[in-house]
């Protein structure tokens, strides 16, 4: 694929909020067949998540015109702490050791995503701790900082609203974030001929500094990408529920929530999704479209959405893992469910307890929270309302069996349709 028509594919995608220089980049990339690119991730968390996607997508593509990314891991410029479009300065109130483990997780994850089977080198992974921290100062205000003008950059909107929104303003290691990130591609660019940066729509003030940098210095038009920052209906940065971050890590979203994230998106979005989420076919997506939104079967839309992204963060067999759970908790067929799927429900699957080997079904249904109080637990039982194991249960005076424990540790004690709770046997 040809960089001009790679271009146009990304904005049809939705992919691309804005571009600097596209002539430039259009004519540097088609005569230069070993180009390379960057983007950052400063390592405030020892995972990355969702949010973090479209940016990771959109180098994604770049690797199909065998472009070789550069990840930059922002192992200086976390401390200092990115103020673009934040409320607030975060406090950086974490030790070195923290730091250097989340920087190792992180580069983990992404050499993970951007790996290409059975190829090497398409990918390198740098940290910008090694070169910022043997700045010299009197060099960097006297060769950088003349470079850039305080009445512009305040003027930028990112800087803008700190300025106007936050109480405290914006201290001056917060506004000097800006000025190190174009360093990032300044150095970039010396050392590794780096021609395009890319990052999410909040980078644009930072990234156009970079260009700024690199034109004044060595005359030379650089590129840069910013992908759409998406919200949700709340205001919220997508990614967010109400309760928690859904992160890529398995460990701390098992691959079955993270299936569930993204089956429950809004019908509205879902096309949408399936273009900026996806390396599925535009053609193919369009088909989806009239195939299935003209029937109002949005389900199907969903689980080719959710089962895509699923595999291509955890993988095939955690992704049939999250399908059998699916099924298992929320359809009428009885499939085969593993040891392993009880665990991720254990983690944070559906609620959890822990009960003793004389629980009944009554006690159970207080526990679990299904039921507030005994007699709510006849009533349910009752009513039919009841299952163990997907099968009804009507006997008020129930007792568990050893036929009702699975794996003889694990019960599913259902309340209807939609509210489930893993029970796990005290041995």
């Amino acid at each position: 694929m040809q960089i001009n028509k790679l271009l146009q594919e990304l904005k049809n995608r939705g992919l691309i909020s804005k571009i600097a220089h596209e002539k430039e980049l259009i004519q540097n990339l088609s005569s230069n067949h070993s180009f390379k690119i960057y983007c950052g991730f400063d390592p405030t968390a020892d995972s990355l998540h969702v949010g973090h996607l479209l940016p990771m997508l959109c180098i994604k593509y770049f690797q199909i015109i065998k472009c070789i990314p550069i990840i930059l891991i922002g192992g200086a410029t976390s401390i200092i702490g990115d103020p673009s479009f934040k409320d607030k300065e975060r406090r950086f109130n974490f030790k070195t050791e923290t730091k250097n483990l989340w920087e190792k997780k992180i580069t983990k994850q992404l050499i993970t995503f951007f790996k290409i089977k059975n190829k090497k080198n398409t990918i390198k992974v740098l940290n910008n701790f090694n070169w910022i921290n043997n700045i010299n100062i009197i060099d960097f205000l006297s060769i950088i900082g003349k470079q850039f003008s305080v009445n512009k950059m305040i003027k930028k909107e990112s800087v803008k609203q700190r300025i106007t929104k936050s109480k405290s303003g914006i201290s001056f290691t917060e506004f000097s974030y800006s000025l190190l990130q174009s360093y990032d591609f300044l150095w970039l660019f010396k050392n590794y001929k780096v021609i395009l940066q890319i990052g999410g729509s909040d980078q644009w003030g930072n990234i156009t500094s970079g260009i700024h940098l690199i034109k004044n210095l060595y005359k030379k038009n650089v590129s840069g990408i910013t992908v759409p920052l998406l919200l949700q209906s709340n205001g919220k940065k997508f990614g967010k529920t109400e309760k928690e971050t859904i992160w890529l890590n398995e460990k701390k979203t098992t691959p079955y929530k993270f299936y569930q994230f993204w089956l429950n998106t809004q019908d509205k979005y879902i096309i949408n999704f399936l273009k900026l989420f996806t390396l599925i076919n535009l053609h193919k997506i369009n088909k989806i479209e009239e195939k299935f939104m003209y029937k109002k079967v949005v389900l199907k839309i969903k689980k080719i959405l959710a089962s895509y992204i699923t595999r291509l963060i955890h993988g095939k067999h955690r992704l049939l893992s999250a399908q059998r759970i699916t099924n298992y908790l929320f359809s009428d067929s009885f499939l085969e469910v593993f040891k392993t799927d009880f665990q991720q429900l254990k983690i944070d699957g559906i609620p959890s307890t822990l009960v003793s080997k004389e629980t009944n079904l009554q006690k159970a249904l207080l526990i679990s929270k299904l039921s507030s109080s005994k007699r709510q637990s006849r009533y349910l039982i009752k009513n039919k309302s009841i299952r163990i194991n997907k099968k009804l249960q009507k006997d008020i005076h129930y007792k568990f069996s050893k036929n009702d424990k699975i794996f003889n540790k694990y019960t599913i004690l259902s309340k209807g349709k939609r509210n489930h709770c893993l029970l796990f046997w005290n041995k």
